[in-house]
């Protein structure tokens, strides 16, 4: 960036990015689950956007973990009524709940917080030289 372009110049420059798509992704293995069935079973993560995030703190004082991990998986289809049916969950939330254990639960919640940019360095300060 030269000294004549101002950072509201930077920003506004070009096309906005659709914040939907730009969304970071990542892939994880499940090593219990992955152990258990002789195959490698990945779960592709999202960020959230801000509003999901606001909103789950919001509105879930409890299991938040677990409703994070319901909106923050890609894939698999966690809400999927075959799997619900195959682990007896009455609800995608109870699902999730028989299908991983509680640190597996966490361990995903943090990998989708660290998504959004929480649980990471996102900001660094810049000294004057």
């Amino acid at each position: 960036m030269s000294e004549k372009t101002s950072i509201l110049e930077l920003l506004l420059r070009g096309e906005a990015p659709n914040v939907r798509k730009s969304l970071p992704t990542a892939r994880y293995r499940v090593k219990r689950l992955s152990e258990l069935l002789g195959e490698d079973v990945v779960f592709e993560l999202r960020a959230l956007p801000y509003g999901k995030v606001s909103e789950l703190k919001e509105s879930m004082s409890e299991d938040l973990s677990v409703h994070i991990v319901l909106s923050g998986v890609v894939s698999p289809d966690l809400k999927d009524p075959a799997l619900q049916a195959k682990f007896g969950g009455a609800t995608p939330a109870e699902t999730v709940k028989a299908l991983l254990l509680p640190g597996e639960i966490e361990d995903l919640s943090r990998a989708v917080e660290r998504l959004c940019g929480y649980r990471t360095a996102t900001i660094e300060e810049v000294k004057n030289a």
